[in-house]
């Protein structure tokens, strides 16, 4: 589903070359949960901004969903973002005068959907996170656990095949940060890949697969995926 074969980023100025990436390669399989770790540095944040299409990169080969994204436009890799990609970030980003349901609205409302797609896909996803019952709530009156919540609702209204989620539970104490990782299990078990950074070594071992980066290389994998979707496997048990 995401595979990337020998990947470099290279950062330039007329005095200085960074490596952020070398000979990076991973394969990503349908239905995994992968947490990413590594020190400050290591190039966790450049392999998510280019897995999410926000950053191009070097040199090597990057397929995702089957397409290989090396020298598409700005628009296509953009189409392709929005058709494929969710995105979590540490922060929770949300819009602070409008209330959840439009804060979830906003992204659907670019990617054109008409309003009744748009209601289902917002009251699915925040009935998915558990917050249906405050949808006309706004960000303020929310704990940091609940916002984070909206901010994967948000993402999940997308129908993403793949979720990104960099650091999201950075912000939140160790009990929101437990309830917000149940969450992104369940989204998992129904079938969504994650790719989870973090620096929580419990919550890492949390995921299906750790992968590990030092100085912009993978240098650890342990997994105990066999290659079966999640989905396949809670339906199996």
């Amino acid at each position: 589903m995401l595979t990337m074969n020998n990947l470099s980023k290279v950062y330039r100025t007329h005095l200085v070359e960074t490596h952020a990436l070398r000979e990076f390669s991973i394969h990503v399989e349908e239905g995994e949960f992968v947490a990413v770790t590594g020190p400050s540095g290591s190039g966790k944040t450049t392999f998510m901004n280019i897995a999410g299409l926000l950053e191009e990169h070097t040199g090597g080969s990057y397929e995702l969903d089957g397409i290989e994204v090396s020298g598409l436009s700005d628009r296509r890799r953009s189409a392709i973002r929005n058709e494929k990609l969710g995105f979590i970030f540490q922060g929770f980003n949300l819009i602070p005068d409008l209330n959840l349901f439009d804060n979830v609205d906003v992204p659907l409302r670019y990617r054109g959907f008409n309003a009744s797609e748009r209601r289902r896909r917002i009251e699915s996803a925040l009935e998915q996170v558990g917050l249906a019952s405050r949808r006309r709530h706004f960000p303020a009156e929310l704990s940091g656990g609940q916002q984070q919540r909206v901010a994967i609702a948000r993402a999940l209204a997308g129908e993403p095949r793949i979720l990104l989620a960099d650091e999201p539970t950075g912000n939140l104490d160790s009990a929101m940060a437990r309830a917000v990782m149940e969450i992104l299990e369940g989204i998992n078990a129904a079938g969504t890949t994650i790719i989870m950074v973090t620096h929580d070594p419990e919550l890492a071992a949390r995921a299906r697969r750790n992968v590990h980066i030092i100085d912009g290389q993978v240098t650890d994998l342990s997994s105990s995926f066999a290659g079966t979707p999640v989905g396949a496997a809670v339906a199996s048990a």
